[in-house]
This record gives structure tokens, sequence and C-alpha cells, in this order.
């Protein structure tokens, strides 16, 4: 048995499914686990959710910030934008059991002692606290109130975590540290501006798994997100956004249950979007 995880797919079907193809993924004995951002920008959104579908159980994925537009656009609460390239999905005959599958995916996982999410984790929060609030966000996401959440989740404010946060203003400050965070004070203040790599930190900034005494330190982070980070693997960070929809790699990570450090996997990608 295998575990896999792999960074962001939007929409790249053709290097994922040479990537299963070269190591042999199962179904029935292997665990796939997605980085997020599943669709948009390149050309086979589509084919991409049906192959995870598919899989079953054997797949789980963490929800990316595309992931969620796509939620959003479904939903009549947000329009198609010029670069976006889920069309195909939203004119699909199984679009309603797609999209169900989908809005049930996660924001956070825990598991092979590996926390997972799309894009970050602020420094304040521990592991307890951040699988809480990835619940409850799922919650929200997975309810009747789902609607007036997409109209509401868009916005850079409020920066800054505090636990006093209520609302939509709490919903969307720990959504946009799960899905959009890149660099953030020694505090834990988010800026979203900048998508240069960790040497251009803005002023007064920095990349939020540098920051000192961050409460999860001592926890394994896989994201995804970052294409201009590139792949970092440490002890405490795995960073698998390689830019495969901008001509760079699909990168995975793999490890076998008798293994303690994972092996990295690269498929190179044709360049179907221009960097932004």
């Amino acid at each position: 048995m295998s575990v896999y995880w792999v960074g962001d797919i939007q929409g790249c079907d053709e290097p994922l499914a040479q990537l299963l193809d070269q190591v042999g993924f199962s179904a029935s004995r292997d665990r796939l686990y997605v980085l997020g951002d599943l669709v948009n920008r390149g050309p086979s959104s589509l084919a991409v959710l049906r192959r995870l579908h598919d899989l079953g159980t054997s797949v789980q994925c963490v929800l990316g910030n595309h992931d969620l537009h796509l939620l959003a656009l479904s939903a009549g609460a947000r329009k198609m934008g010029a670069s976006d390239t889920f069309q195909d999905i939203l004119q699909a005959p199984d679009k309603d059991t797609l999209l169900h599958w989908l809005k049930h995916q996660s924001i956070a996982i825990y598991q092979e002692e590996v926390l997972m999410v799309h894009a970050g984790v602020l420094p304040q929060w521990s592991l307890a606290e951040t699988l809480s609030l990835a619940l409850e966000l799922e919650g929200i996401l997975q309810s009747d109130g789902a609607e007036a959440f997409f109209l509401n989740m868009y916005g850079n404010e409020p920066a800054q975590w505090q636990p006093q946060l209520q609302g939509m203003d709490r919903w969307r400050c720990a959504l946009n540290a799960f899905t959009r965070l890149r660099f953030c004070s020694s505090t834990g203040a988010m800026e979203f501006e900048t998508k240069e790599n960790a040497a251009k930190a803005p002023q007064g900034y920095m990349p939020w798994f540098e920051v000192p005494h961050r409460q999860t330190a001592n926890t394994t982070i896989a994201f995804g997100h970052w294409s201009t980070l590139g792949a970092v693997q440490r002890q405490d960070v795995w960073a698998l956004d390689t830019g495969c929809v901008w001509g760079g790699c699909l990168t995975a990570l793999q490890r076998d249950r008798t293994e303690d450090v994972p092996t990295r996997i690269e498929i190179k990608c044709p360049k179907y979007q221009k960097p932004f």
C-alpha cells in the first residue's frame, strides 16, 4: 500500500492520468490526497472531477480557492471570469453529482500524521483549532445556508484572526487562511497582494510557515496554492504546487507504509495558461 499527496491539478487531467498510470495507483490498495484547486485554468476540469469521483473512497481532497469559486458560481453567487475553464462541468449531465461530491470534500484533513490544507495555517492556530475551524466551515458549505455564505465569502477583511470573531467575519478570515494565505506578519496578519516567491516577501511579512513559534511547527503540513514557491520538502512543510497549469510539473509525494521519507514524483506538463 502506498499513500500519495498531489498538488494543484487545476483541470489538467492528462498529467493526472499519467501520474496515476506511472505509479500503478490502485483504488483498492492505495490512498490519494489532493491539496485543492482540482479545477479551473486547465483544459479538462470535468475529466478531473470525474476521474477523482470515480476513484471512490481511495481519494480525499481539500478545497482550494478555485474549487470554491466553482461552487459559488454554480450557486449563482459569482459570475464566470474570462480565464475560467469549467464551463464543461456546468453543462455536464452529471453536474449535480459532481458538484455534490465536490461540496462534501474537506477544508482540512489530518491523516497519516500529516495536516493537509490548500494554502496555509495561521501561526496562532494549534492543530486542534485548525481542524475545528475547518469542520465549522465544512458544515456551512454543506448546509442550506451555503448560498448566502458564497455571496459574502469574498474579501480581504478581517486580515487578522481573533478568536472572538463571529459570523461572516470569522468564516471569511478562516477561509482566506485555508485557501489564499502565502504571507503573514509575525502576529498572523495576512497579506494577499503578493504572489511572488518567498524571497520577495513584502516588508513586515514572511511566509506563513516561517513565523517564529508557529503553533503547528511540530506537525507536518502539506499544501499547494503557491506555484511561485516551488516544491518544498522539509520535515514540517511539504509544498506541492509546482505550476502544472503554467507549464511546470504536476508534483506528488509517495510514501509506502514502511517508509518515513516520501519520494517525490514529477510529471512535466504542457503550458495551458500564462502565469499571473
